[in-house]
């Protein structure tokens, strides 16, 4: 079934008015000429607009004190400063996309220039056939920057990065493996859901090149995703392991999460966004029924604050250590979800999480502090990264708070289209 979004747009009109005029760019592409709005496009309550707005001002307040700085790709804070990584580890395209929408909410050509310059830094990893995260890496940085600029040198890399990127596809188990180099035998059965944010990528490849093996490679591991992660309750593991010999399935398993039975909440909003975008992409109504039983799910497992807990299963929830992370994602795909379906009650849930991660999480009590976002929680098993800053869930806030206020310019730059 191929839904259109264009029906919607001119529900637009009335939020898209609330926010200033978008900064001049090229919009290349047949994708992204309206945006679209979630179910029912409901006027937003203006104390709600109120405060996504000051959170967004905030935002590109402390970017424009901490970006100047900054010279390689943040991964996480310690004592509330960013640390670093040089080739951008798996979470490099988060700064240049955070800077791409800093942009888009100011009209500051500084943070243009920035995020390109940030965005080159990642050329060396259009190679990179060691990782499953080529998606996170080119898309909100090279995919965008080809959006919003029309310069097809982003579009070219972005491209490349895809063609690395399938090399990992198991055709015997129809997956993508997430870790461990080609040649290596270790974890060449492993799937993690957080792949389903990578797919988008091969969409995008796709349809610049007319080849459609990118989309073939995604759809296929999507399907595997779809067949083996969700339980009947619509929670889901982090992991589940493959003989990569014969594509025989093992069973579930977890690195992120507590344990193989649990629900990493991240994980969780991971596999929601990523559905929801398969749905997007391909039409296919099973991709949008998995979407919406991993969203029913966790909306069911939120605590009264709406901030995620780490893991939905963890023995100490629901008093446990949180992950604002989790809450900017899963926020970010329930506005897609709302939009797809027709349910408000997405839209809801998604502007409840935004404005409380907009009240209780950002780092404005802190004079020290370099990143937005506060209250996230990396790898909690490994006790690495626990109450600290995450550069995604700085980039995910933006995301998330600009399709409420700025609908159109977000469609401008990560493609909010249905086919």
């Amino acid at each position: 079934m191929r839904v259109s979004r264009r029906a919607v747009l001119s529900a637009a009109a009335g939020a898209a008015a609330l926010s200033a005029a978008p900064p001049a760019a090229a919009a290349p592409g047949p994708h992204g000429a309206a945006a679209a709005l979630s179910a029912g496009n409901a006027p937003v309550p203006a104390p709600t607009l109120r405060r996504l707005r000051d959170a967004a001002d905030y935002a590109v307040e402390k970017l424009h004190a901490v970006a100047p700085k900054v010279t390689a790709f943040p991964v996480g804070t310690k004592f509330e400063k960013w640390v670093y990584s040089q080739n951008g580890d798996w979470v490099g395209g988060f700064w240049p996309g955070t800077l791409w929408m800093a942009w888009l909410h100011s009209g500051d050509d500084v943070f243009r220039t920035l995020a390109a310059d940030s965005a080159r830094r990642l050329a060396p990893r259009q190679y990179d056939t060691g990782t499953h995260d080529l998606g996170f890496l080119f898309y909100p940085s090279w995919v965008t920057a080809w959006r919003l600029t029309g310069d097809d040198a982003w579009r070219t890399g972005a491209v490349r990065a895809a063609d690395s990127l399938i090399r990992r596809y198991n055709p015997r188990g129809r997956f993508i493996r997430a870790w461990g180099a080609l040649d290596s035998p270790d974890n060449a059965g492993r799937v993690i859901v957080d792949t389903m944010m990578n797919l988008d990528l091969l969409a995008f490849a796709s349809d610049r090149t007319g080849d459609g093996k990118y989309l073939d490679i995604a759809v296929e591991h999507a399907r595997t995703t779809r067949r083996y992660f969700p339980r009947p309750d619509g929670s889901t593991p982090h992991v589940y392991d493959f003989d990569p010999g014969t594509g025989a399935p093992i069973g579930p398993n977890t690195v992120q999460g507590y344990s193989p039975s649990s629900c990493w909440s991240r994980g969780q909003a991971w596999g929601l966004y990523g559905f929801t975008t398969m749905y997007r992409r391909t039409g296919d109504r099973d991709f949008l029924a998995t979407a919406r039983s991993l969203a029913d799910f966790a909306i069911g497992a939120l605590t009264p604050d709406h901030v995620p807990v780490w893991d939905y299963r963890a023995p100490q929830q629901p008093h446990d250590v949180k992950d604002a992370s989790a809450g900017a994602v899963m926020a970010c795909g329930l506005l897609d979800l709302a939009a797809a379906t027709g349910h408000a009650a997405y839209r809801e849930v998604a502007l409840r999480l935004l404005t409380a991660l907009s009240e209780t999480c950002l780092t404005r009590n802190s004079a020290r502090a370099e990143a937005v976002v506060a209250r996230c929680t990396r790898n909690r098993p490994a006790e690495d990264g626990v109450e600290i800053s995450l550069p995604y869930a700085d980039y995910y806030l933006l995301e998330g708070i600009l399709r409420v206020l700025r609908p159109r310019d977000v469609d401008r730059a990560i493609d909010l289209s249905t086919v």
